[in-house]
């Protein structure tokens, strides 16, 4: 295999763990997937203000979000790879079920735009920086609850 197709190969593969990441450990919850996309000493900062360090940590990330957003979806707008990095433009929305940044459930839909940067370490995820809309998160918040 010549040097620029096995980097091809790699480039997809890195892209094809974020899009796993968000449609079957988000969307669909499952945290059992974990250990084959993300390395087992994973760091996680995101723009909730959390940081989490390996699948303990972030599954119980994974739970809180999921308790407090019914039906949260992830939506992939753009995805662009450098290196052992992925770029993820992202979406982010669900129904608020749940207490959340400080706000009683509304039973209402909220949405945010954010982007993710994945670090690879081989194969799989090993660290992960999230920065999201907060300030529009929370004007959607504020006004449900009002």
């Amino acid at each position: 295999m010549r040097e620029a197709d096995a980097n091809a190969s790699r480039t997809t593969a890195r892209k094809e763990q974020v899009r796993r990441f968000y449609k079957v450990i988000w969307d669909a919850h499952d945290r059992d997937a974990i250990p084959s996309v993300l390395h087992d000493d994973f760091a996680f900062r995101g723009s909730l203000g959390d940081e989490r360090r390996g699948h303990k940590g972030f599954a119980e990330y994974v739970d809180e979000v999921h308790s407090a957003l019914g039906d949260y979806r992830c939506v992939i707008e753009v995805l662009v790879e450098e290196g052992d990095m992925v770029f993820a433009k992202m979406s982010f929305g669900g129904v608020h079920r749940g207490r959340f940044l400080g706000y009683e459930p509304s039973g209402k839909r909220v949405y945010w735009s954010g982007c993710a940067l994945f670090t690879f370490q081989g194969e799989k995820v090993s660290n992960l920086w999230v920065l999201g809309d907060l300030k529009g998160l929370e004007d959607q918040l504020k006004r449900n609850c009002s």
